[in-house]
């Protein structure tokens, strides 16, 4: 029961506030009250969470947040999808946290090329990066190689000092950092010096054939349509390619398509290519970074009616000065 409400009743009260049944702890009994819906929604979420708890894993105040939002769904078992393990290092377990990113891990299973969409925080290319590690343990793959194209977003660095290596590092940092939870810390740069991961720009993509690895494009958003479709006729035999982006956030030169936004037009329905798209209900950081990526959603969304007011008061205002005009243009005739 400790471990169902939590150290100091901390899962109880997030119980409570989420939903719509009353919740009464007496013991080890829990009571609900509430119409017939929502107290069979509670029942369905206390089961889940006891299942969690029986596998040995903890709960965490996020994670019972995670439990009541999937139990909307008659046909989602959270602890189905809370208990998948992807990774196992350093005693640190890496598995999905929500629906949609379990859909975009089965998909990685099931295809040659996935396409992951959706804002920052899903866990987009962690999840693809835990999927490689994987593949390359269980000698599926004998390489990884991890890309992306080197573009600021929205700043100009100018000329960075250093070899070719120390210009590329900015850009392709935060592809490190994800190995570096998933790999010993001594071990990296053994894989890399032996290329058995290997981690560069787009550009060096070019000319390739990439047999026998397991291929990520990171921050997709920022290729062009020419770059994209370069880069996907690399794939080789006996490999694997995942692309990463978020369509909301292109620092491609003004009139530049996106090959992430056109790439979903062209390939989709095409056999062994999957597209799995993430919303803000995925974003598995700070809780406070779903709530901006979901302000952000709705302030998008209100601005073409913004433009369109504005553009019919202009319209407004054009009409009553060319009326005006005509009228005084009369009266001095």
């Amino acid at each position: 029961m400790v471990s169902i409400v939590g150290p100091h009743d901390e899962f109880l009260r997030t119980l409570e506030a989420h939903l719509d049944a009353d919740v009464h702890v007496r013991g080890n009994e829990v009571t609900f009250t509430g119409s017939a819906e929502a107290v069979t929604r509670a029942a369905d979420v206390l089961t889940e969470l006891i299942t969690i708890v029986r596998t040995g894993q903890g709960l965490t105040a996020d994670a019972v947040e995670r439990v009541v939002g999937m139990a909307a769904d008659p046909d989602t078992h959270a602890a189905e999808i809370l208990t998948q393990n992807i990774l196992s290092t350093r005693g640190k377990t890496i598995r999905p946290k929500t629906l949609n990113q379990k859909r975009y891990v089965d998909a990685i299973d099931t295809h040659t090329v996935v396409f992951g969409i959706g804002p920052a925080g899903t866990g987009k290319t962690y999840l693809a990066m835990a999927k490689a590690v994987q593949a390359l343990q269980a000698k599926e793959v004998n390489r990884i190689i991890l890309t992306r194209p080197a573009i600021e977003a929205g700043e100009r660095l100018g000329f960075l000092p250093g070899t070719l290596n120390d210009k590329i590092d900015p850009y392709v940092r935060p592809l490190y950092d994800a190995l570096h939870d998933m790999v010993d810390a001594e071990s990296v740069p053994k894989l890399l010096t032996a290329g058995t991961i290997e981690v560069a720009p787009l550009a060096y993509m070019r000319g390739r054939t990439l047999n026998d690895a397991f291929i990520i494009l990171d921050e997709a958003q920022n290729t062009s349509m020419e770059q994209m479709k370069m880069f996907l006729t690399r794939l080789g035999f006996t490999s694997k390619m995942v692309v990463t982006g978020d369509i909301t956030q292109v620092n491609l030169p003004g009139g530049t398509k996106s090959g992430l936004r056109e790439v979903q037009g062209i390939l989709d329905g095409v056999d062994g290519i999957a597209f799995c798209q993430l919303t803000n209900q995925d974003v598995v950081r700070h809780r406070l970074v779903g709530r901006i990526v979901a302000a952000y959603d709705r302030y998008d969304a209100v601005q073409p009616q913004r433009g369109q007011s504005a553009r019919q008061q202009g319209r407004r205002v054009a009409r009553h000065a060319g009326q005006r005009r005509a009228n005084e243009s009369g009266e001095t005739a």
